[in-house]
């Protein structure tokens, strides 16, 4: 990085108002859980490309999320799925994780792909295969306290395709019944997130179609049941900065999935498609951690569990994974240069072109003198992409072949 870059960024932002070294800081504190499944091979409905290198097992997962970390800074959790990440031994993936660098982050139960879920989980006519859900649920608390993880997280796949499929209004009781039973068993320091989506798999409805949706049921749960946004599961052109306002605003965004989409859940590279967008998300969110008249808010937003939720179909895995944390540190990093004192009076003046300034002359300056400052401090790579490619780790896997985990 060039130093007279740095000190002509410094010196810009400096006569905007803004304290660099605050900004960092927050840059620093910045984490963003990798996926387990994102480094597995995966595919569309179509097909499944295969790639040499794929990990083969949780542990060699947690050793590829653990580059993504080494490289970026930003990344030392890893999430993982069961049971596509059952072990035998979970203090031993734990402990893998720790070796690597790294922790195991939110634990995410699969109640979508047993024969049995066919017509629904926890929203089943069936009571068995309800209560088969709710065991499965109980298993994932279980598995959270032994990797010490704090987070479950939550999306159900159930729905139905056509009108009079069934019973909406029952179908909601049992998910509240289930959840709630869920719910009980969590620790006091644990907490559920609970992710919505408006279509897909169930193409007439879905059980939990939205944020309302999600919202209403963690608050008939209580304080340890927040909502997850996932930017991909919403309809074209929603309006996602105003939901994560709301929901920071009722105290009750707990989880956040990035990933980008065209047209439905691609679940593609963080920014691919709508880098604006995902800024505008995060400045909600930095407004709301700095927001000193209300503590409960800011507490809120400095308590989100962020984490990557991508399935790379034809990319190499590693270096999606780094790319997408790279856009994620660099738009969060744009919502820090807005001044919000600035912008405040703007809307107090209902000067709308001053407020829209305020709010574009941040997202339009280039962050990369800062972000590449910001790694170096944090003993990570000034530029994550080239020193992954330099590593030699892209090669090592290669010995692994094909066919690794799915």
């Amino acid at each position: 990085m060039s130093d007279k870059q740095y000190a002509l960024f410094e010196e810009q932002q400096k006569a905007r108002g803004i304290d660099l070294d605050k900004v960092k800081n927050k840059i620093k504190g910045l984490e963003v859980e990798t996926p387990s499944w994102g480094f597995g091979d995966s595919g569309t409905r179509f097909k499944v490309f295969e790639q040499e290198g794929i990990p083969r097992d949780p542990f060699e997962k947690i050793e590829d999320a653990a580059q993504v970390h080494k490289f970026t800074g930003s990344s030392g959790a890893a999430a993982i799925h069961i049971p596509w990440d059952k072990v035998d031994d979970y203090k031993a993936l734990k402990s893998h994780a720790k070796d690597h660098g790294i922790a195991i982050g939110a634990v995410n139960p699969n109640v979508f792909q047993d024969d049995d879920y066919k017509f629904g989980s926890v929203t089943n006519s069936d009571p068995a295969i309800r209560q088969k859900a709710v065991d499965h649920l109980l298993e994932c608390v279980d598995i959270a306290r032994e990797v010490d993880s704090k987070a479950i997280s939550l999306w159900f796949a159930d729905g139905t395709n056509y009108p009079g499929q069934a019973d909406f209004r029952k179908r909601k009781n049992w998910m509240h019944e289930s959840l709630q039973t869920l719910y009980n068993a969590l620790d006091e320091d644990m907490r559920m997130l609970i992710e919505y989506k408006f279509f897909e798999p169930a193409f007439y409805h879905t059980d939990l179609a939205d944020w309302g949706m999600a919202f209403n049921m963690a608050n008939k749960l209580g304080p340890k049941a927040d909502v997850l946004v996932d930017t991909g599961h919403h309809p074209q052109a929603a309006n996602i900065e105003h939901i994560v306002a709301y929901l920071l605003d009722e105290k009750k965004l707990g989880g956040f999935h990035f990933n980008s989409r065209k047209y439905a859940d691609d679940d593609l590279i963080v920014a691919a498609h709508n880098p604006h967008e995902i800024f505008l998300i995060m400045q909600q969110i930095v407004a709301a951690e700095e927001d000193g008249a209300d503590p409960a808010a800011a507490k809120t937003a400095g308590n989100i569990a962020y984490m990557l939720d991508q399935c790379h179909n034809i990319e190499p895995k590693i270096p999606a994974m780094i790319r997408s944390i790279m856009n994620v540190q660099n738009l969060y990093a744009k919502a820090c240069l807005v001044n919000l004192d600035e912008l405040r009076e703007a809307q107090e003046k209902q000067d709308v072109l001053w407020a829209e300034e305020v709010v574009r002359e941040a997202y339009e300056f280039d962050v990369t003198p800062l972000l590449k400052a910001v790694r170096e401090e944090m003993g990570a790579a000034p530029d994550p992409m080239k020193a992954y490619r330099e590593s030699g780790y892209a090669e090592k896997i290669l010995k692994r072949g094909k066919g690794g985990a799915g």
